[in-house]
């Protein structure tokens, strides 16, 4: 394999998010902003002058997600690298959890949690979507609009932390006044179960709600995730992608894989684990 450059760089344009890691000298720099609607290349440019790096300075750039697409194969004298978003969620997830070489070999579950959520399989070098949900960060967002006049996630982390869940949500004691199987008295039976009966006429604070929605998205995600890596017999499972920023959610992701006796690793850098996938990809297709 070819030697690694000594300055790389990856954009993974997201649905809510553009990321972008940058490699140098064995350092990684990593920044995020908001979409802002297709890529082109002059806005390809501002996003990397954002930290002084000049698009000129790059034989390749290694783009994915979204519409990178739309990109051309070429800017100036720079290769545009399109990368799968699937096979770049899948071997950032390798990354992340340390599988290079022959551990690579193993089979692992990687859930990128974003605006939705996509659980993809990674055993070498061959990825495959295998599941996912609607349900994730977008959800969340688009929830917190109506019922927290919010769309500001540290808002949302923040008030989460203050709140208490089962001020929203019914618990199994509530439910059947106790544990079943794993599950303690106080795992959740009823997501915002409690507003939904005819008896209650209480107030609810902000911070229980934001609790109970963050509760939702996390319950929802990690409950698919433990349960398609165990029926595709994975024996790794990763969650990536910038929901997993956020303490409360995992917290939540936490609790879900103690209950099931499953183990869901946390990874540095998880929100750019999809570009770092990309440029890794990139950087090998090159060497072949």
């Amino acid at each position: 394999m070819a030697q690694r450059k000594e300055l790389a760089v990856a954009i993974d344009f997201g649905i809510s998010n553009t990321d972008v890691v940058v490699r140098r000298q064995g350092e990684w720099l990593t920044w995020s902003q908001p979409y802002l609607g297709d890529p082109d290349p002059e806005s390809v440019r501002a996003l990397l002058a954002h930290q002084q790096i000049d698009l000129a300075d790059l034989p390749m750039l290694a783009v994915t997600g979204g519409r990178h697409r739309v990109l051309p194969d070429e800017i100036g004298k720079t290769k545009i690298v399109k990368v799968n978003e699937v096979h770049a969620i899948g071997r950032g997830g390798q990354a992340l959890l340390g599988l290079e070489g022959s551990a690579r070999d193993r089979l692992v579950m990687v859930a990128s949690c974003g605006s939705g959520t996509a659980l993809v399989t990674a055993q070498g070098d061959r990825y495959a979507h295998v599941s996912g949900t609607a349900v994730g960060g977008g959800t969340m967002m688009g929830l917190a609009r109506l019922i927290l006049g919010t769309i500001d996630p540290l808002e949302i982390e923040a008030l989460a932390a203050r709140g208490d869940r089962n001020g929203v949500d019914l618990s199994l004691a509530d439910v059947i006044t106790g544990p079943i199987g794993s599950l303690p008295a106080e795992a959740t039976a009823v997501n915002f179960g409690r507003l939904g009966r005819r008896t209650f006429h209480g107030q609810v604070s902000r911070e229980d709600l934001a609790a109970a929605l963050v509760n939702l998205i996390a319950q929802t995600i990690a409950l698919i995730t433990i349960n398609a890596a165990r029926a595709h017999g994975c024996e790794q499972v990763v969650l990536t992608g910038h929901m997993m920023d956020m303490a409360s959610f995992r917290a939540i992701v936490g609790l879900v894989a103690q209950y099931y006796a499953a183990e869901l690793k946390v990874v540095e850098r998880p929100g750019y684990a999809t570009a770092i996938g990309a440029l890794l990809l990139a950087e090998e297709s090159n060497a072949r």
